[in-house]
């Protein structure tokens, strides 16, 4: 190729830095790809957040109990569905049920999912709200809603104090079995990451270790979210007890994922292998906005800064729902922008180490934004749903009459 041509071929793929061979410039992962990591962390740091109340006797978390578990479920029914779409045949998807190979760690996670589901989630929502379903299918005006609760019941009618105290006591069986298996959904994806050893930037025993504490900091955030929100609209009083513990649950988190994620950055340096001069070329560049900016400023930093503030200061309560509101909003830009540093910027550079590329995010298509979009969105719906049909907001405790 003469001088001529190199300098055409330069003009025409400005996004490119270094030198790169053509098979290395398309990145496989897309934003679908990023959306299904972080909707599996807020399952699981939802699920982690209602074991508090409900295994290690946290009476304060009360009342975001029930919101948390589903919370949880919403997010759980969504979140293979990015997996699905970015697959391309997902009508296929059953057969890693009929034919599963153990080998694959993404086969395997549809039989994590599936316990998680059906074993851990469903049945701990079903012994919680065993009794309401029998007293509303009795109480009920509507005909039809009153059968819907009798069916939820399956038939149990037996409310007396030693089976509402058999309903609690499997209830904190099924919440301690499900502790290991929120942090087995979340942590596996860090483990996929972290297993590919040919990725410098994936590469790290600590990946599956930061990937579970960002997710515990992500659901914190979003339950805290969802219960100063739902409260809001209901025009209810929110207990500044909880909250008061939800803020300091995260600023606690948010301190141990940035220790875990600085510890990793020193690690990397303190290793200075010879792919640490295009992963900081790619920091500095094509990253500097999305991880310096997005995730550490804006996402960590000043989160930590304003809950401190908030919590261990003289503010009034006013001032602190606020700090707190807008503290929630910046945690989850920056977790998703971490999946997003993890997911493309681990596609970013060559496997040459030469050269970097960037990433086109599409508007329309099964990989763009309208899509993703409607991913993130469609959990807080059926939450909506879930909610009237599943009230979590209990006026009194939930187990405070058995």
């Amino acid at each position: 190729m003469d001088l001529h041509a190199v300098t055409q071929a330069a003009a025409e793929m400005p996004h490119v830095t270094g030198y790169m061979y053509p098979n290395e410039a398309e990145l496989h992962w897309s934003i679908l790809i990023v959306i299904y990591p972080y909707l599996t962390g807020l399952v699981a740091g939802a699920f982690i957040l209602a074991s508090l109340e409900r295994v290690f006797n946290v009476r304060v978390l009360q009342p975001v109990y029930r919101l948390s578990l589903l919370t949880a479920l919403s997010f759980l029914l969504i979140a293979p569905l990015p997996l699905l779409a970015h697959l391309g045949k997902p009508e296929r998807s059953y057969e890693m049920f009929l034919t599963p190979h153990s080998e694959s760690a993404m086969a395997m996670f549809g039989f994590v999912y599936a316990w998680y589901l059906m074993v851990v989630l469903l049945l701990e929502i079903w012994f919680d709200y065993r009794r309401n379903f029998i007293e509303w299918s009795k109480t009920k005006k509507a005909a039809l809603t009153r059968l819907m609760y009798k069916v939820l019941s399956l038939g149990t009618t037996d409310v007396s104090e030693k089976a509402l105290k058999f309903d609690d006591k499997v209830g904190r069986i099924i919440t301690i079995i499900g502790i290991p298996s929120a942090f087995l959904l979340h942590g596996y994806v860090g483990f996929i990451f972290g297993s590919v050893k040919a990725n410098p930037w994936w590469s790290s025993v600590l990946m599956p270790i930061v990937f579970l504490f960002s997710a515990i900091v992500s659901g914190i955030a979003m339950v805290l979210l969802i219960y100063m929100v739902t409260s809001m609209f209901r025009v209810k009083e929110i207990s500044m007890p909880c909250l008061n513990r939800l803020a300091e649950l995260l600023f606690y988190a948010l301190i141990v994922d940035f220790s875990l994620e600085l510890l990793d950055f020193i690690q990397r340096l303190y290793e200075s292998e010879e792919s640490i001069h295009i992963l900081s070329d790619m920091i500095s560049s094509r990253l500097f906005i999305s991880l310096i900016v997005t995730q550490i400023m804006l996402g960590t930093l000043l989160p930590i800064f304003s809950i401190a503030m908030a919590r261990f200061g003289r503010f009034p309560d006013e001032m602190k729902r606020v700090t707190y509101l807008f503290a929630a909003l910046l945690v989850q830009l920056g977790i998703f922008s971490t999946r997003w540093n993890v997911v493309i910027g681990g596609q970013l550079f060559s496997k040459s180490l030469r050269g970097l590329t960037t990433y086109k995010l599409d508007v329309f298509g099964l990989e763009g934004i309208l899509v993703s979009g409607v991913l993130l969105i469609t959990p807080f719906i059926i939450l909506a749903v879930l909610s009237r049909i599943l009230p979590p907001w209990m006026e009194s405790g939930h187990r405070a009459s058995t």
